[in-house]
């Protein structure tokens, strides 16, 4: 392949033009950010509401780990122990991304739905069904309310 055939060399970058980026890309890195699937810090501990505990004796940890436009929208890390629950989003939208476990959820209506690791989906507002986390599942997860 010839030098033309490569097209043309990149202009390098001026001095001033690679601070003016720098700074540009400094201020904007709050914008940007990493969800730790591990935190190294301790999760908020938590359970079912009685009244939509179907079957089992599932506990919740949560790693909250960013919020944003006056804490409407909400990422972290989440994990259930086995069990069965009603679970209804209201007006919530949630997006799920499993990291590892198993759970099958069953909306109200329709045809069981198995998630895996690996696997990601959305529960829309309005969202009604059953959630029964097979085996210890582990997601991150993305809230808009």
């Amino acid at each position: 392949m010839s030098l033309v055939e490569l097209g043309p060399v990149p202009p390098v970058m001026s001095a001033s033009d690679f601070r003016r980026r720098h700074i540009h890309w400094r201020k904007n890195m709050s914008l940007l950010k990493t969800i730790d699937p591990t935190p190294s810090f301790a999760p908020q501990e938590s359970g079912p509401l009685p009244e939509r505990l179907i079957s089992g004796n599932p506990t919740y940890k949560t790693w909250a780990q960013d919020a944003a436009r006056g804490e409407t929208i909400k990422t972290g890390v989440w994990e259930a122990t086995p069990g069965e629950t009603h679970s209804i989003k209201g007006e919530l939208f949630e997006f799920c991304h499993i990291l590892s476990g198993v759970i099958e959820l069953t909306p109200e209506g329709g045809e069981p739905v198995i998630y895996k690791a690996g696997d990601s989906f959305v529960m829309k507002p309005g969202y009604v069904g059953v959630w029964k986390t097979i085996e210890t599942v582990r997601k991150i997860y993305l809230t808009v309310s």
